[in-house]
């Protein structure tokens, strides 16, 4: 009789999100998340992520994400709660959200740091990252939206390190972009400008935020989709403990803008 209620349970499930609108998460450690929970939104019903080793949709909560395929979740609390909250509520649409971030990975080979991993073709984050992705389609039949980005502070330090040129990660992101394109079709990919981190150079993160715009302006479907991350230090929006990690307060404050943004252009894309 279990059986037959949990089996139910599952049809039902699968039915209600049969064909959400999907959006992978890509990046660093903000985008994995490292605020707090306790004050993350509170994300809506019909939002979901999915688990890559259960192949299952949960129900959308910080922290966000899961410890497979060398990517992490949340330490506690992301940006993600609030960008389904506020996406959802104006489209009305359900939303699946496939979490691929890994804290201290790298955009090139050159940035690469010790074991935290990079997005270069040397690396497994970008394929296990596809992996994750097709399954979660697979899963659902639902459609991919977009990419949402997160990813920098590695490369802007290995900048100010003298480790890497601006030149080298603009062509390492250029590369990242078009091998995503390649895999999951003509989709979106919405870049968050990198932010800056306490008490260290300035000029590697201005670097990167200069390409990351200029790779937006040179790039057929990519967009811009948050630029005030610069702001965080005046405001006090990053954590006293590290001083490059986004507040609760701040990613609640990117999700929602990032979902506005993305609506915009989808709207947009709509009408043209």
């Amino acid at each position: 009789m279990r059986l037959l209620a949990y089996m139910i349970c599952s049809c039902i499930l699968i039915h209600a999100h049969a064909q959400p609108v999907v959006y992978l998460v890509a990046g660093q450690s903000n985008a994995q998340g490292m605020g707090d929970a306790a004050l993350s939104t509170k994300a809506p019903t019909n939002a979901w992520q999915y688990s890559f080793a259960k192949d299952s949709l949960l129900p959308l909560a910080d922290p966000c994400g899961f410890d497979e395929l060398s990517f992490k979740p949340s330490a506690s609390g992301s940006a993600w709660p609030s960008f389904a909250a506020e996406y959802s509520g104006k489209s009305g649409r359900s939303i699946l959200i496939v979490q691929a971030a890994r804290g201290g990975s790298s955009c090139t080979k050159a940035s690469e740091l010790g074991s935290y991993g990079t997005w270069a073709e040397s690396g497994v984050l970008f394929s296990n990252s596809i992996l994750k992705t097709k399954a979660a389609l697979k899963k659902t039949s639902g459609s991919l939206a977009g990419i949402i980005w997160l990813q920098g502070e590695r490369d802007a330090n290995a900048i100010n390190d003298k480790k890497q040129t601006a030149n080298q990660y603009k062509t390492g992101l250029k590369n990242l972009i078009e091998r995503f394109q390649l895999e999951l079709g003509d989709i979106p990919f919405y870049i968050v400008l990198t932010g800056y981190y306490r008490d260290h150079p300035k000029e590697g993160f201005d670097a990167v935020r200069k390409v990351q715009e200029e790779v937006a302006k040179e790039m057929r479907n990519v967009f811009v989709v948050y630029k005030n991350t610069h702001r965080f230090l005046t405001k006090k929006l990053l954590q006293e403990k590290d001083g490059i990690h986004y507040t609760q307060p701040a990613l609640n404050e990117l999700g929602t803008a990032i979902a506005r943004r993305i609506i915009t252009i989808e709207k947009r894309k709509i009408e043209e």
